[in-house]
């Protein structure tokens, strides 16, 4: 038995990877310099700085779209990122990418995701609006917070007391660029914002049927035709269509009538679960939880914690979105209790 030094595995990187697959060794680098490990390559170092941050611990207590869920199999903020992070592995490994980078990729992508989901991000944005005179319900107040451009926050300032992670390029492009029509410099970074798509749309079906909203036969018929029958058909045909797509293309892609299908599912799921009644009476309450706390500490600001104020230099809202955003669903709900609901009076 020998050891495997990171200059060996940087070797097979070099030998074995494909040609446009980024290479470790290659990496633009990171803000600040440091010395190599003996035994990892930069995107593994990268992989357990997220792995070992106390925000990736935090993902375990966020939810994902059932926000009161009772049961336990309903999937949270975390299992969300280790979902997207082992489709997002199958593809790269098959393509002959790097899964180190992926991994890390993917692992830190939902770093900035506030408690409740996306429920949350909007409450952030609207009460950032609010304080900044913005009227809430405009499209610039809806720029005000996202979660890519937090994840990134998180990794480059929050951590380590406001020392960050202090990550390779490859890995903080991947994670800000992962969402949306943003296009990460890394196909390895492009496998990710895919993956993390068809991980929440089918895992979100998935969560909708255990919660008594959906079943499987409301779907709609064409996208059963195309997808497959079943969650473990949707997303063996998901990723094996986007495999042989980027392997004939030479870029991350779909073919259009599976992209179609997903997207259509997608709308689906807008339409009949993100917006169903039993969804929709818990991000009221969401909201009006997250917007009270918001207003509550602009006006406690001592009660920020003192790193937060730190980091934040000077810039009050800075600090206090920084404090909500980081907060975990049930450390929210009870701090909203510690707050605005008197204990009952003992005689």
């Amino acid at each position: 038995m020998r050891i495997v030094h990171r200059e060996d595995q940087e070797r097979r990187e070099r030998d074995e990877l494909a040609e446009d697959a980024a290479r470790a060794a290659e990496s633009e680098g990171r803000a600040r310099s440091a010395d190599a490990d003996a035994l990892r390559t930069e995107y593994q170092r990268d992989r357990d700085k997220i792995l070992h941050s106390k925000s990736f611990r935090r993902l375990s207590h966020k939810t994902q779209v059932f926000l009161a869920s009772e049961g336990d199999h309903f999937r949270t903020r975390l299992t969300h990122t280790l979902e997207v992070a082992q489709i997002a592995r199958t593809i790269t490994r098959a393509l002959g990418l790097n899964e180190d980078l992926t991994e890390a990729i993917a692992l830190g992508h939902d770093l900035g995701h506030t408690p409740f989901g996306h429920t949350g991000e909007a409450a952030l944005a609207g009460s950032i609006a609010r304080h900044r005179g913005i009227n809430p319900a405009s499209p610039e107040a809806a720029a005000l917070y996202r979660h890519n451009e937090q994840s990134v926050r998180v990794v480059e300032r929050i951590e380590n007391g406001g020392a960050g992670l202090n990550l390779t390029f490859e890995v903080r492009d991947g994670i800000l660029n992962h969402t949306g029509d943003l296009r990460a410099e890394t196909l390895e970074g492009r496998i990710v914002g895919t993956a993390d798509r068809i991980a929440y749309v089918n895992h979100d079906i998935d969560d909708a049927i255990r919660a008594g909203i959906l079943r499987e036969a409301d779907l709609p018929e064409s996208t059963h035709r195309v997808l497959g029958e079943n969650h473990s058909a949707r997303i063996e045909t998901l990723v094996w269509d986007m495999v042989r797509t980027s392997a004939a293309t030479g870029d991350i892609a779909m073919s259009e009538e599976v992209w179609d299908a997903m997207m259509e599912l997608r709308a689906f799921l807008f339409a009949n679960v993100y917006t169903a009644p039993v969804v929709m009476a818990e991000v009221e309450k969401a909201t009006h939880l997250l917007a009270d706390l918001f207003d509550y500490y602009v006006d406690h600001l001592d009660e920020v914690p003192e790193d937060y104020r730190v980091i934040a230099e000077g810039d009050d809202l800075r600090a206090v979105t920084d404090y909500i955003a980081g907060m975990t669903d049930r450390f929210a709900t009870a701090t909203y209790q510690r707050l605005f609901i008197p204990h009952a009076l003992s005689y």
